[in-house]
């Protein structure tokens, strides 16, 4: 069979078909399936295969701008998916190993094509979920997904806070949505991203008030982020981790150490960012 766009999509695609039936397999859970796993979320099986078994690049192009993206946005992920390809080939080949920035701007380019559809179409709560666990995020449900981020990325939560912003992009079917701070903050308080992921807005909310009143931060402050930045440096100046294990019990030990009343967090629900 002939290259399907480029020797880095064809493989992706090849891979996929190949492994799809061992989903825990590491085929399966490899950079380049996964990428592909994630258009699939957005746009369905049939509209990404077709194309590659009847080898028609066109017919690819169509079904991606179905919701509303550039061709040159859609030509701009092909490309991206061959370079990572390329140079990961390279690096293994290689003494001298290059820093593989694709492997950040590929899933970049896979949120804006998944914001894309959620403001203009919405997409059902399950679609979320898997979307935002496929990503490579401290928080991912695969070991072998948080390994690979680990390795390919210079700062591992660059991704998730990419995703983090485009959620500022208010959906037709949904006009709220989680003010998050950043992971970094969370970090400190040993509340991790998966923890994060399972509270709806109104918690995230209250969370960041608690946040900030355990540092004496008005929450109506208009420089509140950059006094609570300045707040977090002296905590990594001192270099004195905040954790006891459990990302809740944290929270309130801080909180009653600093003489802050606070409330238990009751996290209901499954949603995703």
């Amino acid at each position: 069979m002939e290259t399907f766009v480029n020797e880095g999509f064809n493989k992706a695609i090849s891979d996929y078909l190949a492994s799809k039936n061992k989903p825990d397999g590491v085929v399966h859970n490899s950079i380049l399936v996964v990428f592909i796993r994630l258009l699939i979320n957005i746009y369905g099986e049939l509209d990404i295969i077709n194309p590659y078994q009847i080898n028609d690049e066109n017919a690819l192009n169509n079904n991606l701008m179905k919701y509303g993206a550039d061709l040159s946005n859609i030509n701009k992920l092909k490309t991206l998916i061959n370079e990572f390809y390329q140079l990961d080939i390279k690096n293994k080949n290689s003494k001298i190993k290059v820093e593989n920035n694709y492997f950040i701007d590929v899933q970049k380019c896979l949120i804006d094509l998944f914001t894309l559809k959620r403001v203009t179409y919405g997409v059902t709560e399950t679609q979320q979920k898997i979307f935002f666990d496929l990503l490579y995020t401290p928080g991912a449900s695969s070991a072998l997904r948080i390994s690979d981020n680990f390795k390919y990325a210079s700062n591992v939560y660059e991704v998730a806070e990419y995703y983090k912003d485009k959620l500022s992009i208010k959906s037709k079917e949904n006009n709220v949505e989680k003010q998050l701070l950043g992971f970094d903050i969370y970090k400190q308080f040993n509340v991790s991203v998966a923890d994060l992921s399972q509270m709806d807005a109104s918690q995230i909310e209250s969370l960041n008030k608690q946040i900030y009143n355990s540092f004496d931060i008005d929450t109506n402050a208009m420089n509140k982020e950059y006094l609570l930045q300045e707040k977090m440096k002296q905590i990594y100046r001192q270099n004195h981790p905040i954790t006891t294990g459990n990302g809740y019990v944290d929270i309130l030990l801080i909180m009653s150490v600093i003489a802050t009343t606070i409330m238990v967090i009751a996290v209901v629900g499954m949603l995703v960012f």
